[in-house]
């Protein structure tokens, strides 16, 4: 019997290994992702902040030269220079949405670098 118990557990020893492999390799490829999703946060986080500060400079900017523009031309052309002001902002937000939209089509794909060690794995395992 316990000729059987030991043959038992040498086979069972390779699929063991097996095993603890692919769960050790699926543990690192899941802390790969957790630390992909923490440097996106970081970096998302970082990215906000800065474009805040610059949307709210950029408007306080705006509302002076708008403010400047309209005094000056106050007693000849008001209507022409607000109308030229509204253009001129009007054309800026439309590049600006335009280039947003062609950023965001071409960003990169979230967890490049996770999808890349899995296909590794995979090719791995295909050979074997």
């Amino acid at each position: 019997m316990t000729t059987d118990s030991q043959s038992q557990r040498a086979e069972h020893g390779p699929l063991r290994r097996i095993i603890g492999a692919v769960f050790s390799i699926l543990e690192t490829r899941l802390e790969l992702i957790g630390i992909e999703l923490a440097e996106e946060k970081d970096r998302l986080i970082g990215v906000l902040f800065l474009g805040l500060a610059a949307t709210l400079l950029a408007t306080l900017a705006l509302i002076a030269l708008t403010a400047l523009i309209a005094i000056a031309f106050w007693d000849t052309y008001r209507w022409q220079a607000l109308a030229g002001i509204t253009a001129v902002y009007a054309l800026a937000a439309i590049v600006c949405g335009v280039k947003a939209r062609q950023g965001l089509r071409n960003a990169p794909l979230m967890f490049q670098a996770t999808l890349n060690e899995f296909e590794k794995d995979h090719e791995l395992f295909r050979k074997h």
